[in-house]
């Protein structure tokens, strides 16, 4: 096997160690948008997202879309399956696995030139965005699409965003709230969503959002999960109302503070 081959898979077996790898995998197992990544293996897809990135591509898929690696960035690398065609005993033919090779790909954070259609979102001044800024978190805008509207990561202290929508924040902010009272479980746990869920919708009402543009969405993600946990919305809400009180405490400290 390759040095370089070697080299990726024993990076991210070393993530193991960390306790990064299963948050890492849960989001790379989002769906993404028409970027190459989409095509790519979970496994190329989780070395990306341990580097950092939602978007990595080579020299010419970059050029292809009018951008340009930076001088001086360093490359990461991914795992490509090398095959050659052939023809089995009966002359039909065949796709034969050859090996691997390792394939040098660059983020997008190391590039520069046009913008890409989801660097053109335009995060407006969200509210109590200066707590998520105090606790060391970064927000930044990522490629998405119907399936995902942004994720929090813990590993990399960062609120990602598909859209520019308050309750979004909101959701992702509690996320990160929750993850400051107890260690969060991996995936999409039923309690940690309704927690994240039902903290957006309290500070959307806080914050002056019309409930008749959040309450319904609300409604029906809390439902989903409640379903996974074999109760309904209400009992569920009721289950989590103590971690809510604690999330919205820490979130809404400082004005607090403040105010008094």
């Amino acid at each position: 096997m390759q040095e370089k081959v070697k080299s990726v898979l024993s990076g991210i077996l070393e993530r193991f160690k960390d306790g990064s790898i299963p948050e890492v995998v849960s989001y790379a197992q989002f769906p993404i948008p028409d970027i190459p990544a989409r095509k790519w293996s979970l496994l190329n897809r989780t070395a990306m997202f341990l580097a950092g990135t939602g978007d990595a591509r080579g020299f010419r898929q970059w050029k292809e879309v009018h951008r340009w690696v930076k001088k001086g960035a360093r490359a990461l690398y991914i795992i490509v399956p090398l095959t050659y065609k052939d023809e089995d005993a009966e002359g039909e033919e065949r796709v034969v696995l050859r090996g691997f090779r390792a394939a040098a790909v660059f983020r997008v954070e190391d590039t520069e030139g046009k913008d890409l259609e989801y660097q053109q979102l335009q995060l407006p001044k969200l509210p109590l965005m200066e707590v998520a800024h105090t606790w060391g978190l970064s927000v930044k805008p990522i490629p998405g699409n119907f399936s995902y509207y942004g994720y929090y990561c813990q590993s990399q202290q960062l609120i990602a965003l598909a859209t520019p929508e308050e309750k979004t924040f909101f959701h992702e902010l509690a996320h990160a709230a929750h993850g400051k009272i107890e260690t969060l479980r991996d995936g999409q746990d039923w309690a940690q969503e309704i927690v994240a869920e039902l903290s957006a919708a309290v500070l959307c009402r806080i914050a002056g959002k019309d409930p008749k543009d959040t309450l319904g969405n609300s409604y029906r993600y809390i439902d989903r999960y409640a379903k996974e946990a074999s109760m309904s919305p209400y009992v569920a809400c009721v289950r989590v109302l103590k971690e809510v009180e604690q999330v919205l405490g820490l979130i809404l400290e400082p004005a607090m503070q403040e105010a008094a």
